[in-house]
Formats: C-alpha cells, sequence, structure tokens
C-alpha cells in the first residue's frame, strides 16, 4: 500500500461527529499499522499527512489522529517540522520487548495453570500444533500469538491480557525476523511442546521456567541479529 499516490474519491466532510472521526482514525491507524507490520512500509518511510488523507479518501483530522496513535504505540516516530516516518527496528527495543513480556507472561501462566480445563487444553494444543505446522510469515505470528495467550486466558486476568496482548503487538515486526533464521523456528516450535506438556501436567514452576527462558532467548537472539544487520537506533518511543 502506497501513502503518496492519488486519491480515486472525494473526501469526507470536515465536520465529522466524534464518533465518526474515532472510527475513521482507528481504520486508518490499524491499516498503517498492518502495513508497518508486513513490511510494506519499511522503516524510515515518509508517513505524508496530505499523502495519506488523500489514499484514504479522509481528511486531514483522523489522520493527525491517528498518527499520533501510532507514535504512542512506538510504529511512527514524529519530529518536528520534519513530518512522521515509520520507527526504526531496534536491538534494544526488541529485547526490551521481550525482557517484559517474560515476566508478564511468566505471572500469568502460573496463575491460568490451576484454572485450565480440558477443553482449554485441547485448544491450546490445537493452536501449538498449528504454530509449528506455519510456514507464512503472516500467517506464523498470528497463529504463535494465538497459543501463547491460550495458556493465560484461563487467569481471568483482563489487565494483564491487555499488557500482554499489547506487547505482542508491538513485538510483530520483530518475531517475523525469525524466519530469516530457519533453525530458530523450529527451535521455538520444541520449546512451544515443551511449555504446552508443563502446563498440562499442572507444573507451574516448569511452566514459568520454560515460558521466561523461551522469551528472553528470543529478545537475545533478535537482539543479536538486529546489532549484526546494523539495526541499532534508539528505539522509538
Amino acid at each position: 500500500m502506497g501513502v503518496t499516490g492519488k486519491s480515486s474519491s472525494g473526501v469526507l466532510p470536515p465536520a465529522l461527529s466524534l464518533a465518526e472521526r474515532g472510527s475513521t482514525s482507528r481504520m486508518v491507524a490499524n491499516t498503517l499499522r498492518t502495513a508497518i507490520v508486513d513490511g510494506t512500509l519499511a522503516p524510515g518511510t515518509p508517513l505524508r499527512q496530505d499523502a495519506i488523507a488523500r489514499h484514504f479518501s479522509v481528511s486531514a483530522i483522523p489522520v493527525r489522529e491517528a498518527l499520533r496513535q501510532l507514535e504512542s504505540e512506538g510504529w511512527a516516530k514524529v519530529e518536528m517540522n520534519k513530518g512522521a516516518t515509520v520507527a526504526p527496528l531496534s536491538a534494544d527495543e526488541a529485547r526490551e520487548i521481550y525482557e517484559i513480556r517474560a515476566a508478564l507472561e511468566s505471572l500469568a501462566i502460573g496463575i491460568a495453570i490451576p484454572a485450565h480445563t480440558p477443553a482449554s487444553l485441547r485448544h491450546a494444543a490445537a493452536l501449538c500444533k498449528a504454530a509449528a505446522a506455519e510456514t507464512d510469515p503472516s500467517l506464523y505470528v498470528a497463529r504463535n500469538e494465538a497459543f501463547h495467550l491460550s495458556l493465560y486466558e484461563p487467569a481471568a486476568r483482563p489487565q494483564l491480557f491487555e499488557m500482554i496482548n499489547a506487547l505482542h503487538g508491538r513485538g510483530e515486526r520483530y518475531l517475523r525476523l525469525k524466519f530469516g533464521l530457519p533453525s530458530y523456528k523450529g527451535e521455538s516450535d520444541r520449546e512451544h511442546a515443551a511449555l504446552l506438556r508443563a502446563v498440562r501436567q499442572g507444573d507451574i514452576a516448569q511452566a514459568q521456567a520454560l515460558v521466561t527462558e523461551h522469551l528472553l532467548g528470543t529478545g537475545e537472539l533478535l537482539y543479536a541479529f538486529l546489532r549484526q544487520a546494523g539495526m541499532e537506533s534508539a528505539p522509538a518511543r
């Protein structure tokens, strides 16, 4: 998706209600976020407000709101007198995301294990199998996230779950890099299987240790990969 092409239709009227404007800005933000995650919009790509408005056939107001939202989430970088660009990949950010995930997901899995049922375990097992079989990067990211979250859902901690879910979103761009490291995909799948076994056995200590090791290891691997690739810019804030 380009953000500099010409619009094929008119723009929305300027007098949008708050609800309409919010819905439009979410649509723009979601579409741009997807394009950033899948690499259509590469790091450093300008996000020109007028071009985006033309592309989506909307006014400037929801586009400004969408860019502010992307900036707050770390997807975009906005500089005074320079405008917005796609945030760079950052070795430091990748590692930090997985460090925080390790702490939160260890907590969540410990709370969730006693609440798992045969049905929830079957669901988690099916998602684990689907992630292991997936070879498409886009689908793998979704299946990987679904498996992890299925392990924590029985905890019934909505705020904790929301924070974990947000971190999964922030890490999507980095998780796709594992497909540049084929040996890691197999290792990750084996770690998922071991984690699932610990959950099935009700072994809280083992499950917490495994999920922590799995996530910290991923963070360190991505950190090293990005450093070697020369992607060492400061994390977007």
